[in-house]
């Protein structure tokens, strides 16, 4: 059904004109001049204006679209700014002859002045007869389409699955990263107090004694708290804020500055006031105290170096399983550790993982496969991304797409030799496919997601991915338990 928009032109165009005008049709051209006329008469000639809507998504597609001048873009309304098709001058569109199409598949508006001439398909068997010369180029204009609109939906699928993944991996820096921000904050902050203190440490004047015993004292102190911390003899919080409160109260008997603070950090250390009493028989209230405050300001430099320490070193490991899964600076047909390549597909969802309960079951020592390693990455992504949705949902779900919801249950990866396949199984305790789907979910653009959520390509892309390997890919499902297996085979030098 066309809109409005559409209109015959205030003055018809000679039919001589119209034929001259689909002679410049690439899929007509060389056509005799009485088909073009024939095309002509029986056509029906419209003009728009740029911005007029020319059809609406979903709307029943009943002409086919001769582009005399002008252009054409089809967006889809749920699916993003891509346009989905561009029509310009010389192209044919809407509904051909032998196309199964039904409907628009987006929204359809002109950008420039549009001139062009529509067919309805009731004439096709008669075109067709009248002129059987157009098959050809109608059948190449048929195929052409179909793969470009293909090559746009699997750039949108990709772009989607990309966009999921940079979140995750975003999400998953952005702990680590906060973590040493703060912990470098607070090493400033401490460095800058110390600073201060300083002269107050030379101006106490210890003895050769004094200083001897504060350092046996120290080291004591940090090893035995470091063995108190492995046997775990504090479990509770009750027990370390009875300590720190026991801590801070001596240190105000004592008139030391800043007690809150020394007190968090030795109590957090294991330090007890019985500790502090052995020290203060060598020590002065008010050396003890500079002393103290010095040492536990120590400790909160140690603790937010080490702090930054292990959060850049989880960065580093994020960006390793990021190299991992992408297979950057390597060739496209590798030696793969099909294991490896799990836990870095496993990795890039670690943030939605949260609530799950993971099972790896690798077996030991399995030869690695030439394979291209990142399309294999693609079918894990897609495989636990599915998985991943049907345990957030809690009701059946689409099986090509995802989009993450409250994740619970367990997820599964098991990857074994079986015969001479090389079989992975990815499985998960969600609500299962139902029995009327399975069929048909490995159909490219087969989806049960709303608009915008799923284009129906991911299983699409799995399948083609496996057969690409001479591999198999199936799913057995039932409520409760859906698994999906992955077999490769191991002589791959017989699949390239």
């Amino acid at each position: 059904m066309l809109s409005p928009a559409f209109t015959a032109p205030a003055t018809p165009t000679p039919v001589e004109e119209i034929a001259a005008a689909l002679d410049h049709i690439p899929a007509l051209h060389g056509l005799p001049l009485e088909d073009r006329l024939w095309l002509a008469q029986h056509g029906r000639e419209v003009v728009a204006n740029p911005g007029d809507i020319l059809f609406e998504e979903g709307a029943p597609a009943d002409h086919m679209v001769v582009i005399l001048k002008g252009e054409i873009h089809v967006r889809r309304q749920h699916g993003g700014p891509m346009a989905l098709f561009v029509g310009r001058t010389g192209q044919i569109t809407g509904v051909l002859p032998f196309s199964r199409m039904k409907g628009y598949g987006g929204q359809g508006f002109a950008v420039s002045p549009l001139w062009a001439l529509l067919i309805h398909r009731s004439l096709f068997p008669e075109m067709l007869a009248a002129i059987p010369s157009m098959v050809q180029g109608l059948v190449s204009t048929l195929l052409d389409r179909v793969r470009e609109v293909t090559r746009i939906e699997q750039q949108a699928e990709k772009l989607t699955a990309l966009g999921q993944l940079a979140g995750n991996l975003a999400h998953e820096l952005n702990n680590p990263a906060s973590a040493a921000q703060r912990a470098a904050a607070s090493l400033l902050a401490v460095l800058h107090a110390n600073r201060n203190n300083r002269l107050k440490l030379i101006n106490l004047h210890l003895t050769e004694e004094q200083t001897r015993s504060f350092e046996s004292w120290e080291e004591s102190t940090l090893k035995r708290t470091a063995q108190s911390l492995d046997t775990a003899q504090e479990p509770d919080a009750l027990g370390f804020i009875s300590r720190e409160e026991s801590i801070r109260a001596w240190l105000n008997a004592n008139s030391c500055s800043d007690a809150w603070e020394v007190a968090a950090q030795l109590a957090e250390q294991g330090v007890t006031t019985a500790d502090l009493d052995e020290l203060h028989r060598s020590l002065g209230a008010g050396e003890l105290c500079v002393l103290l405050q010095y040492f536990a300001r120590y400790l909160s430099s140690l603790r937010a170096a080490e702090a930054i320490v292990n959060s850049t070193a989880r960065i580093f490991d994020l960006i390793d399983a990021v190299k991992d899964y992408s297979n950057m600076d390597r060739a496209p047909i590798l030696e793969v550790d099909v294991p490896a390549g799990l836990d870095a597909t496993l990795q890039m969802f670690r943030s939605r993982m949260q609530n799950v309960e993971i099972e790896r079951n690798y077996e030991p020592d399995l030869p690695r496969i030439s394979a291209y390693g990142g399309e294999l990455n693609q079918v894990w992504t897609a495989l636990i991304e599915n998985a991943l949705d049907a345990l957030g949902d809690g009701v059946p779900t689409d099986r090509s797409s995802s989009v993450g919801r409250q994740n619970q249950g367990r997820l599964g990866v098991t990857c074994r030799l079986e015969a001479e396949m090389l079989l992975v199984e990815i499985w998960d305790t969600g609500p299962g496919i139902p029995p009327e789907l399975q069929e048909r979910i490995f159909e490219p653009f087969f989806t049960t997601k709303a608009p915008g959520k799923g284009l129906g390509l991911g299983l699409d892309n799995a399948m083609r991915i496996v057969r690409k390997h001479r591999g198999h890919l199936s799913v057995k499902s039932e409520p409760g338990l859906t698994c999906f297996r992955v077999r490769l085979p191991l002589d791959q030098l017989q699949a390239y």
